[in-house]
């Protein structure tokens, strides 16, 4: 027992870049997971392409007393979808948080696999969003899953946002909600071409947006909230009032929805901490909201933030599934690749920091995520009823009741998380608000 301490040690500090992972897997099921976390039946491939968003205003270049720049807005997408057979998974080649350290990542994907096209069948689309800075890869682990579920995932680069290219911070407020709308046509357009791999697999009427962070604020928008006249006034806001594209009550903004959007996931949604939204703007959202968030979020700020969105009045159905003490990572980062766990002379602090959670494991918080997610987008995008029960839960995961015959079945005081095994819902609170 003497020499415990000192072996213990050695092993801490070697195991992050040798022992720990050969590989930086993003696809990782733990036994604990809930129950619809685990992927589904359909094999996954992935293919990158380019879209091009043209006549869009150059939010970066604006110049006081000049008419607003245009240029071609490109961005790169990451498309999983449904394949036809299986494969052994390809790595991802993706950047850290500091923008230059390239590392691989491995999931169950098949680049470029055959998609799967069968009997006139389509699947559901799914557009993803991350943070700022960020990139398409940084949700792997929610997108691949839902691929295997039967969805098109296409997982956006949004420029002017990435750890690569971090612009102007106005280029995000803008852009964000328009990147997630035009991704939405493109695949629509794509969908309808007979040259492109997706033509006859996507089904973009029953579609769904998954945000984080300024991912969750553009999803907010994109629901419909218009912003208020404070935050299009800001110092730290777009120049010369070009947020107003955006304005609550504005034609511009009820323009600019889309009704293809049938239910969304706003994770840590950034942006009612400096007032982004006022009761109008809320007020204006169409689109039913799930929203996930740690309550120990000092980025988005749980209390001011991201818990008075949710509570705001709103005509739609909407829950927020919360985990204690988890801060702005909560459940969508991938887990912190082993080469993030150095130190970065740029950035003053390893990248691990910008994956990982001080209290929740990632992995189980990943989990999470899928299996509410999975339930989710079955029911509103799939009309599955069967995945209502697992959403109809106590409020707090803590007080729900174990109660089992010795047979399996349930016995009427059973009010234990469904879907979760015994002990393991442990931590969560999930709130339902009906429609306003």
């Amino acid at each position: 027992m003497k020499y415990t301490g000192v072996v213990g040690l050695a092993v801490l500090l070697v195991m992050p870049f040798s022992v720990q992972a050969t590989e930086n897997r993003v696809d990782r099921i733990r036994p604990d997971a809930p129950a619809l976390a685990a992927y589904g039946n359909y094999p996954v491939g992935v293919r990158t392409i380019t879209a091009v968003n043209a006549d869009q205003v150059d939010v970066v270049n604006i110049e006081p007393g000049k008419p607003f720049p245009r240029y071609e807005r490109k961005l790169a997408l990451e498309v999983w979808y449904p394949a036809t057979k299986a494969g052994q998974g390809d790595d991802y080649h993706v950047f850290l948080r500091d923008g230059k350290t390239e590392v691989s990542i491995k999931g169950r994907a098949q680049r470029d696999a055959e998609p799967l096209k069968q009997d006139g069948k389509t699947f559901p689309l799914i557009i993803v969003s991350h943070g700022y800075p960020g990139n398409r890869y940084l949700l792997t682990p929610l997108a691949e899953n839902l691929a295997s579920k039967g969805y098109v995932v296409a997982s956006i680069d949004h420029t002017d946002s990435t750890y690569n290219d971090p612009g102007a911070f106005g280029s995000t407020l803008v852009n964000r909600p328009l990147d997630q709308r035009f991704v939405l046509q493109e695949m629509a357009r794509l969908g309808d071409d007979k040259a492109s791999f997706l033509s006859g697999l996507v089904d973009v009427s029953h579609t769904g947006l998954i945000g984080y962070s300024m991912g969750g604020y553009g999803a907010v928008v994109t629901a419909g909230a218009g912003v208020s006249e404070k935050a299009i006034a800001a110092d730290w806001s777009a120049k010369q009032r070009a947020l107003a594209i955006h304005a609550a009550g504005s034609k511009d903004h009820a323009d600019l929805f889309d009704r293809r959007f049938k239910a969304i996931i706003s994770i840590a949604p950034w942006g009612m901490q400096r007032d982004m939204w006022d009761e109008q703007g809320l007020s204006e959202v169409k689109v039913p909201m799930f929203f996930m968030a740690g309550s120990a979020d000092d980025v988005s700020d749980y209390s001011r933030g991201i818990r008075r969105i949710f509570e705001g009045k709103m005509p739609v159905d909407r829950y927020l599934l919360t985990f204690a003490d988890a801060n702005h990572n909560a459940a969508a980062p991938m887990p912190a690749p082993v080469e993030s766990w150095q130190m970065s002379e740029k950035l003053g602090f390893a990248p691990f920091e910008h994956y990982a959670d001080p209290v929740w494991d990632t992995v189980r918080m990943n989990n999470i995520a899928q299996h509410f997610a999975t339930a989710w987008f079955d029911l509103k995008l799939k009309n599955d009823q069967s995945k209502a029960p697992f959403l109809e839960l106590v409020e707090n995961s803590d007080k729900g009741v174990w109660a089992a015959n010795k047979d399996g079945s349930f016995k009427p005081e059973h009010s234990y998380w469904t879907g979760f095994a015994n002990r393991t819902a442990k931590g969560l609170r999930l709130e339902h608000r009906k429609p306003d």
